[in-house]
């Protein structure tokens, strides 16, 4: 089975195009498909045009969230209620053609586990939309160690199986093939159409690319210290007490000496104290996040691997039974 996620945010000029195109491409399938409709609180008609559409299409089902959570929940409210095995995500305002998931789930067929959308031919500003998008997913890939050139467009195809390893939160849903490959998952891109949206103006602006590189160094951290937070932490810390200590041990030894430490070496003294102590709050931020790490696999019984499939030599009876 197939299911189609769609967040929308104010979207009621697009819905009804979006609807039919969905449609007849689906159709054409000749696949048992749902279509999500996730309603991120919008204020103009989208949802009760929505509303119509449920009562003569049987495929569709309508989320309707109680505020604006933002598109990262929506796409986790559409995902935990979806049913198919394979899951396509897309927007709601006509940027993404519906034309082009045959396309998507052909990648899932060759068997990888995420195909994600490239937008080959970029139709947004140059200034605006372009060059931080470039910057941005150039970060990412060099962040994730997936090798992407468009992390940022919604429009994927996933195995339903890959989602569940992954919890989203804040704004990580364009990083889900870069926590997906923590647990193994495989990716190929798949070039798709760009066009420019029809109605309405668009709900991001340049001011999103500074939120993208504070959830790139999150990305960061995750897929390297996520379970060894330690690793992080230690480094840091040891620097930090060793100077410190170094610095104060100098000090000491100067001052049984019988030099005036505090008037000859006092921007001296506060850096020392400063690394000392800096470097055991990272020692003991690195010993609280292993604690926590450990409450959070073990509390819910999750696993720091994940398990593609198992085989097993299967058993065959011995004709006319045991002699």
């Amino acid at each position: 089975m197939l299911s189609i996620v769609i967040p929308i945010h104010n979207e009621e000029h697009s819905l009804l195009p979006l609807y039919d195109r969905l449609t007849a491409v689906l159709e054409g399938l000749q696949k048992p498909y749902e279509i999500l409709f996730v309603d991120d609180a919008s204020t103009d008609r989208s949802f009760e045009l929505l509303a119509n559409l449920v009562e003569t299409d049987a495929h569709l089902k309508v989320i309707r969230l109680r505020r604006n959570f933002g598109q990262t929940a929506a796409l986790s409210a559409g995902f935990h209620e979806s049913k198919g095995e394979v899951i396509v995500a897309m927007d709601g305002d006509l940027q993404h053609a519906p034309e082009d998931i045959p396309a998507l789930l052909l990648g899932i067929e060759r068997g990888y586990d995420i195909a994600s959308g490239w937008r080959k031919e970029r139709v947004d500003n140059a200034i605006s939309r372009k060059l931080p998008s470039r910057i941005a997913n150039w970060l990412m890939s060099k962040a994730s160690g997936v090798k992407l050139r468009d992390f940022g467009t919604t429009f994927k195809a996933y195995r339903a199986e890959v989602l569940k390893d992954i919890n989203l939160y804040g704004e990580l849903h364009r990083f889900i093939p870069a926590l997906a490959s923590y647990y193994g998952a495989r990716v190929i891109e798949v070039p798709i159409r760009n066009t420019l949206r029809v109605n309405g103006g668009s709900h991001y602006g340049i001011g999103r690319t500074f939120r993208v590189l504070f959830d790139i160094l999150t990305v960061k951290f995750l897929l390297k210290y996520l379970t060894r937070p330690m690793h992080f932490f230690g480094p840091l810390g040891l620097l930090g007490t060793v100077s410190g200590g170094a610095i104060m041990a100098y000090l000491a030894v100067k001052k049984l000496l019988g030099f005036e430490i505090v008037l000859e070496h006092g921007p001296l003294m506060i850096a020392g104290g400063l690394l000392l102590l800096g470097g055991m709050m990272m020692f003991s931020t690195g010993l609280i996040g292993e604690l926590i790490m450990r409450t959070y696999f073990e509390s819910q019984d999750r696993r720091i691997y994940a398990v593609r499939e198992i085989l097993t030599r299967k058993q065959r009876g011995v004709a006319g039974g045991a002699r």
